[in-house]
């Protein structure tokens, strides 16, 4: 699964009133502790928002101002990402270490974003160390405009359902086992919205014969999750911002790293029901379930879970293929969001990224086009801002795959200009089914309503293609939502750049940016 979210052209309290014609303000404060949680019944250190497992959810409208006061009192240095917002001309607050220096212990930080033009359902995480292995993530919603039409009938309730599996081992103990050269073993359990099956599954109250929005996010490491609900089928109506033609399925594959917002109709015989989530594509699935409970209804949940579907990787890639976008539905504007004939603009440049993995001083890293990603010691976008040298070369990374195998390690940043259309192909490095990626593949695109997201899969023996505007100026992160890839180097930022030197096309430094590294006591 690849990460892409604030290029995305194509292809996260209380609300305050603003000047006119500023769109409003919201306020967040959030206080980021460690404290014993259970989740699978084995006390151990979770990391904890204003005391909550998993953390606050961030309700919000389109264009929205959000300003989140993030108090660190953690040992280690911390950073939040926030999946899918795009941050327009404002790479700063993108929340990862090469945009952004960590939060210090005991220091706070307050972001400021804004979801401009955005609709849909996403999440936020900590993006340092392995702090996502111990909680710190949560939802994130944001709603149309009052005056924008939604292509479905409201909700009688519109819930978050955080998805991923769990390890009981302390996150602290994941990470040095994988600085040591292991990779992260097959987890403990799966979590619903923080619970596990066993101890206090989690449930879900409906009414009879009303229909409930699930926005679905699997926030896990490294494993696809199936969801699916006993006796229900599910109406797909949304993915990471973009309506989708309203599709009926009896179950959904969430691959790391995805949002996806089902509608549910409690159209059943009231009882309890079981809710099922298992793992894809390993030997043997593991399976974590909650309830989906009628109110007013006093029988329990019966009979057995429903099963996963089939282990044959096509199944989950035809259903991939089924999601399109809805042509005729309002976006976060009043124009329809599909008219973006984006089948007709003419590609600038093709970008190849290719996985590769190899032994490195004898420990396995994985990394892109030949590259292991290494940290430098200052975030890159300050480095770039303060025209720092000798930290990171622009086009340390090729646009195509070598002929070689293996890696070697670097700070690898691509270049790219300001306003290109690119086509970029994610390859699988498994020997392929019907060979490597060609352009006489091109003919396989869908060029007419394919939709726009932030995160893709790339299945076993098979390549994906995006096409996307870069229409975004800032240092991005690209990047596996395999955790222990990624923290290994299968990830590297695109600095997209322009020459001119304008708050339209840029936002200036903020005026609260934590200095760190060579930047550290830099005036601006």
């Amino acid at each position: 699964m690849w990460r892409r979210c604030a290029l995305a052209a194509v292809v996260w309290a209380a609300i305050v009133g603003a000047a006119s014609g500023e769109d409003p303000y919201r306020f967040f404060t959030w206080n980021v502790t460690y404290g014993v949680i259970q989740p699978l019944g084995v006390p151990q250190k979770g990391i904890l928002i204003n005391g909550q497992f998993p953390g606050p959810d961030i309700h919000s409208v389109t264009n929205n101002n959000l300003v989140i006061n993030v108090f660190n009192t953690l040992s280690e240095p911390f950073l939040i990402s926030w999946n899918g917002i795009q941050h327009r001309r404002n790479s700063y607050q993108d929340g990862v270490y090469g945009t952004t220096c960590p939060i210090p212990p005991g220091k706070n930080f307050t972001y400021k974003l804004q979801v401009k033009d955005q609709i849909g359902s996403f999440f936020y995480f900590p993006s340092t160390a392995f702090h996502k292995a111990a909680g710190g993530f949560g939802g994130i919603r944001i709603l149309s405009r009052p005056r924008i039409p939604v292509p479905f009938p409201a909700a009688a309730g519109d819930l978050t359902v955080l998805i991923g599996e769990w390890y009981n081992t302390d996150h602290t103990v994941l990470k040095s086992r994988v600085d040591n050269g292991e990779l992260l073993p097959f987890p403990d359990g799966i979590l619903i919205n923080g619970h596990g099956t066993k101890t206090n599954p989690f449930k879900i109250n409906v009414d009879p014969g009303k229909t409930y929005r699930l926005r679905i996010s699997n926030v896990g490491l490294h494993h696809s999750l199936n969801f699916r609900i006993q006796g229900h089928t599910m109406k797909l109506v949304e993915v990471e911002g973009t309506h989708t033609i309203q599709t009926v399925m009896d179950s959904l594959d969430v691959h790391v790293g995805q949002s996806y917002s089902v509608l549910v109709a409690a159209d059943q015989t009231p009882r309890s029901y079981h809710i099922a989530v298992s793992t894809r594509f390993t030997d043997k699935p593991l399976t974590a379930t909650a309830i989906l409970h009628y109110n007013h209804s006093r029988e329990p949940v019966s009979g057995p879970t429903p099963p996963p579907p089939t282990a044959d990787i096509r199944w989950s890639m035809n259903q991939a293929l089924s999601i399109r976008t809805n042509l005729t539905a309002s976006g976060p504007r009043p124009n329809p969001q599909g008219s973006f004939r984006y089948g007709q603009i003419n590609v600038t440049r093709t970008i190849r990224l290719a996985s590769s993995s190899g032994l490195v001083n004898g420990r396995p890293r994985f990394g892109v086009n030949g590259v292991s990603f290494v940290p430098a010691d200052t975030p890159l976008k300050l480095v770039d801002y303060f025209n720092i040298s000798g930290v990171f070369r622009v086009g340390s990374i090729a646009d195509s795959p070598p002929e070689s195998r293996g890696v070697r390690l670097g700070t690898s940043v691509m270049g790219a200009d300001y306003e290109i259309f690119a086509e970029i192909v994610l390859e699988n490095n498994e020997m392929m089914d019907d060979g490597p990626w060609s352009p006489e593949q091109r003919k396989e695109y869908n060029l007419v309503d394919a939709v726009s997201r932030c995160t893709t899969q790339v299945y076993p023996k098979s390549w994906t293609a995006i096409l996307v505007a870069l229409d975004n100026v800032g240092m991005w992160n690209m990047r596996t939502e395999l955790w222990a890839q990624q923290y290994l180097g299968q990830q590297f930022y695109i600095r997209v750049y322009t020459p001119v030197v304008s708050p339209r096309d840029e936002l200036p430094l903020p005026d609260n940016a934590l200095l760190c590294g060579r930047a550290a006591g830099k005036k601006f």
